[in-house]
């Protein structure tokens, strides 16, 4: 099924499928407010048929916004944006501690009729304006399955040190607060994927998966106003659950009420450390479809998109 890209230069790109519906507006201008820590995010993301799936800016957490990469914990520093979680103290704001992703480029940039990919340049800066990281990010948009009913977003990360001195990844558990290990790449969803329904290969129900391992999970919610259900699965590459690979084992952040929000959470029971110069990455990929997808349904999709 073929795409349509659309830049608008210095503020965001869009991809559309061939029936003009937006799928994906990825937004790299980042919105104004500092405490909610500035960076680019995936928002809209809609399945084929048109239903939105992600959430932007809720009343409850203003620094929610689609689909962001975000470190909550980061030596001190906030790149998730908001309230910091502080140990006896709980959630404070500390503007002082927000940081923000500065966009720097795209060094490589493809758009082909089923296809778009491109890679992002970023410099993680911390409040006071020292720059800690450099991120090399990738975007894919691929697999357009109309017949599926279904299309596949893959995002990566490759962030390098350069502060001159250990980075220090860690979440609100790692804080000292029970099973809040939020941090890593975050989806948001919109009101109506609220109580949804939340499965993974040998699980179901987000409280029985909220800090367990796996290579995929999926949320399942039916939309208001409109007669219809959206499926979103959420995939690690091989490597990224690879002891041998992966720099820190990953766990999965899920909530299902009172909020609807997924992270493939990368510090969620135990920090990790980044030493100067040196680099991680990881890869993941998420499926936005139409319909209420079941596990086998997911495990056949999966599998019939090789990383």
């Amino acid at each position: 099924m073929s795409i349509r890209v659309h830049h608008v230069h210095g503020e965001h790109l869009t991809v559309e499928a061939a029936d003009g519906v937006e799928i994906l507006r990825y937004v790299y201008r980042p919105d104004p407010e500092p405490f909610e820590s500035r960076k680019p995010y995936a928002h809209p993301l809609r399945t084929l048929a048109g239903h939105t799936v992600t959430g932007y800016r809720p009343s409850d957490h203003r620094w929610h916004k689609g689909l962001q990469m975000t470190a909550s914990h980061l030596s001190g520093q906030n790149f998730w944006g908001g309230n910091s979680y502080v140990h006896g103290r709980g959630y404070l704001a500390l503007p002082e501690r927000v940081g923000a992703l500065r966009h720097d480029g795209f060094p490589s940039f493809t758009a082909e009729e089923e296809r778009l990919a491109f890679t992002e340049a970023l410099t993680w800066v911390a409040h006071g304006g020292e720059e800690w990281a450099r991120e090399e990010r990738g975007i894919t948009v691929h697999a357009v399955d109309e017949a599926a009913g279904a299309w596949a977003l893959d995002w990566s990360i490759r962030l390098t040190n350069v502060r001159g001195r250990p980075l220090v990844f860690g979440s609100p558990t790692t804080a000292g607060r029970e099973m809040a290990g939020y941090t890593g790449l975050q989806w948001r969803g919109p009101r109506d994927f609220t109580g949804g329904q939340v499965f993974a290969p040998d699980g179901e129900g987000a409280e029985e998966l909220m800090g367990s391992q796996g290579p995929w999970l999926a949320f399942t919610a039916e939309h208001d106003e409109v007669d219809g259900h959206s499926t979103l699965v959420f995939a690690h590459a091989p490597e990224n659950l690879d002891e041998a690979c992966a720099i820190h084992a990953s766990h999965w952040f899920v909530r299902s009420d009172p909020i609807p929000t997924v992270a493939f959470s990368w510090a969620f029971f135990e920090e990790f450390a980044l030493a100067p110069g040196e680099t991680f990455g990881y890869r993941y990929r998420m499926v936005i479809a139409d319909g209420a997808w079941g596990r086998e349904r997911v495990a056949a999709h999966l599998r019939g998109l090789p990383w």
